[in-house]
């Protein structure tokens, strides 16, 4: 063997069946597993939770710390230097924010699931406001049709008959163009109706020439 072959050998690597194996390959896959988001949060979580347990252990040495204790004291401190050097590591490859309200109600030695409960509450709140103005729109518009009744009976049913027949053609529409699936599909002829422009265009284009 030359030293070309040897090298590309040695570059390319190769299996025990004597097929070459390409490196970009597996780099692919290693950096598409590496940047899995999920797999990245559980490896943080459970570098959290590796952290917490050298800290418990840290607790128990020293509340009842002896001369026999100062070589495992040291090494869990490395230990523990170590894992939150890895946990910084790690956290660098997680794209997650945390509001800062959750950390305030955590600090404060509070449930974090508050944070939650007041974020629905607020929604609630809007949502009756915003309810009640529609309500009041509501309110207004019938009005104004009720006094508009009494000094344009005729305009006002028009508007109504024509309110009506629109209503009753958008909801044939709908039905006609529901799929079996439930999808929507759109038809020309359907927009067409809607447009008298579309509709004299496709009369001329069905005319024989």
């Amino acid at each position: 063997m030359d030293a070309s072959q040897s090298t590309s050998t040695g570059t390319g690597g190769s299996s025990g069946n004597g097929m070459m194996v390409s490196p970009a390959n597996d780099n692919a896959t290693m950096a598409t597993v590496v940047d899995d988001p999920k797999q990245n949060l559980n490896q943080v979580i459970n570098s959290t939770q590796k952290n917490l347990g050298l800290l418990h252990q840290l607790y128990l040495t020293v509340s009842s710390f002896n001369a026999a204790s100062q070589l495992p004291l040291l090494q869990r401190l490395n230990s523990l230097v170590l894992e939150l050097d890895n946990m910084v590591k790690l956290s660098e490859k997680c794209n997650i924010q945390v509001p800062m309200e959750v950390l305030n109600l955590i600090d404060d030695g509070k449930n974090p699931d508050e944070f939650t409960r007041d974020v629905i509450n607020s929604c609630i709140s809007k949502n009756q406001i915003t309810k009640g103005k529609t309500d009041a729109f509501k309110g207004l518009r019938k009005h104004l049709l009720e006094e508009l009744e009494q000094t344009f009976p005729d305009e006002v049913e028009s508007y109504r008959e024509i309110r009506a027949a629109s209503a009753a053609e958008l909801k044939r529409q709908q039905a006609q163009s529901m799929m079996p699936n439930g999808d929507m599909k759109v038809l020309k002829s359907l927009d067409a109706h809607s447009n008298p422009l579309k509709q004299s265009k496709l009369n001329l284009e069905r005319k024989p020439s």
